[in-house]
């Protein structure tokens, strides 16, 4: 495990300290709670944005999608727990 230095402001560091007491931890677990549920967030969101273009490059590729109404119909059909076919991707145009 290595160490990393960081420099807090006294009121962020009393903060800190404060939050930790009241819940029965350390400063230094609740920086590492923060630290890793940062990283894990930035990736959910990284991930996000690489499926998006992927999708993206596929229907620029395929020149179809399935309109957003169509979709939405489908999907509160499926809420419903509704047995529906899903509906077909149409050729792209500027009407959808």
């Amino acid at each position: 495990m290595s160490t990393t230095t960081i420099r807090l402001s006294d009121d962020l560091k009393a903060r800190l300290h404060a939050l930790a007491e009241q819940e029965g931890t350390s400063a230094h677990a609740l920086i590492l709670e923060a630290i890793a549920d940062k990283a894990d967030q930035m990736e959910r969101r990284n991930d996000f944005y690489a499926q998006a273009e992927q999708r993206a490059v596929r229907i620029g590729e395929s020149g179809e999608t399935v309109p957003w109404g169509d979709m939405k119909s489908w999907l509160r059909k499926r809420l419903a727990n509704a047995q529906t076919p899903r509906p077909a991707a149409r050729p792209l145009s500027s009407e959808q």
